[in-house]
């Protein structure tokens, strides 16, 4: 029996920990598998939009992330090019009437993943899992201090990110993207961003967008995304220059970051988005970016995971037939993440394709937004509840205008 868990998780992380603080706080028996003995800093997101905060206030976490040291930052200064177009306040203008968070993420992981264990969760770290096999129950084995353990769950999760390499051991089938954006970040000090406003700037005719984050103390995350063959990829100490460099297009470089030091690796990855479309079989569950791993450009990520954990923990303490709850998580769950990929290929399709069409498309588009913002869907920061239409995509696009003018001529 001592082998025997309510629910195994795979992957202390946000998402993990999430869910693993909130069912042993429910009574359940919860077992962490951490490969990291300590988190290190990585490229990665660090930006929890507005919806997102609300989940995780749905959750029970937010004190979690306040003893991280998350900052909540109320204002978006949002600019075309070098123009700035929006000086927005998120809790006043948001769905969910929450500021944005940031923070500095291996101190958010050891928050998590202590209060988790506080609240009852066996946390093993430095464990290697080895094999996960679906059934009932589903098992699971995995190598400590030199020696192999097998355990069981009534329910496994795993959730070690959007490089699972257990998704396909335990017989899931992933599905991939066929677009190029890239995502280059880097944590920099000695940046005077003022620390209540978060800085995102699109560029069209490049088709590039950067966001400046503000963690306090001088501290920054700044990323840029970019097309993959426009630009080369941008990795290690010595590309930091060219980094700043490629930054020079928002008129800001030297006001933000003429003193900038590198305080962590510079990295790029690819943004396509890998999802699973069923993210639960046999006792399995998927969990955070191993169930949907949302393009980083649009910064859907942390939220879209807190979502799914809630959804995870609703799920199974509304019922004992875990294995019906599993399959509701995945219903919802998909329906969220496609909502959201649905959103996020519209803005990049009208942000960030360049050319003369693309540009003409944005021309009568722009000023019909300036009429009537509600054409833009705000999921980005309100998140998926927001109403999608028929008519949601012809509206952002302009193209109801164009079809009532040339209904109009005729």
């Amino acid at each position: 029996m001592s082998n025997s868990y309510d629910v195994v998780v795979v992957g202390g992380g946000i998402a993990g920990s999430s869910l693993a603080y909130c069912l042993a706080k429910a009574g359940a028996r919860v077992l962490v598998l951490e490969a990291e003995t300590e988190f290190k800093d990585r490229v990665r997101g660090e930006v929890l939009c507005p919806w997102g905060v609300a989940e995780a206030e749905m959750l029970g976490v937010l004190s979690a992330f306040r003893e991280a040291g998350a900052r909540e930052v109320r204002w978006l200064d949002q600019y075309m090019g070098a123009q700035q177009i929006e000086h927005r306040d998120f809790p006043a203008t948001t769905l969910t009437k929450t500021p944005l968070m940031t923070w500095y993420h291996p101190k958010m992981q050891t928050s998590l993943l202590n209060a988790a264990e506080a609240a009852g969760a066996e946390v093993r770290r430095g464990a290697t899992v080895n094999s996960v096999t679906p059934g009932r129950p589903p098992r699971i084995a995995h190598r400590q201090n030199g020696g192999v353990e097998e355990v069981t769950g009534r329910l496994i999760v795993i959730a070690d990110g959007r490089n699972s390499g257990f998704r396909r051991m335990a017989g899931f089938e992933v599905q991939r993207e066929n677009q190029t954006l890239c995502i280059a970040g880097v944590l920099l000090d000695g940046v005077p961003l003022a620390e209540d406003t978060f800085h995102m700037f699109t560029n069209p005719a490049l088709g590039e967008i950067t966001v400046w984050a503000p963690q306090g103390g001088g501290r920054g995350r700044a990323y840029l995304c970019h097309w993959s063959e426009s630009r080369k990829r941008l990795q290690g100490d010595a590309d930091l220059s060219r980094f700043i460099g490629c930054l020079e297009w928002t008129g800001s470089v030297a006001k933000y970051f003429s003193a900038a030091k590198k305080a962590g690796p510079l990295a790029t990855f690819d943004g396509a988005d890998n999802w699973v479309e069923h993210p639960y079989r046999e006792g399995v569950a998927l969990l955070g970016d191993a169930a949907a791993s949302s393009d980083p450009t649009w910064g859907q990520g942390l939220a879209l995971s807190l979502r799914g954990t809630r959804i995870v923990r609703d799920a199974l303490l509304g019922t004992d037939d875990w294995d019906a709850a599993g399959h509701q998580y995945a219903r919802e769950q998909n329906k969220i993440y496609e909502k959201i990929r649905t959103v996020t290929s519209w803005f990049r399709e009208f942000f960030l394709m360049t050319g003369a069409s693309a540009d003409a498309r944005r021309a009568g588009a722009f000023p019909l937004f300036a009429q009537d913002p509600t054409r833009v869907p705000d999921l980005l920061f309100s998140g998926p509840d927001i109403p999608l239409h028929a008519n949601s995509r012809a509206r952002f696009f302009g193209e109801d205008a164009v079809a009532t003018t040339k209904a109009q001529a005729n």
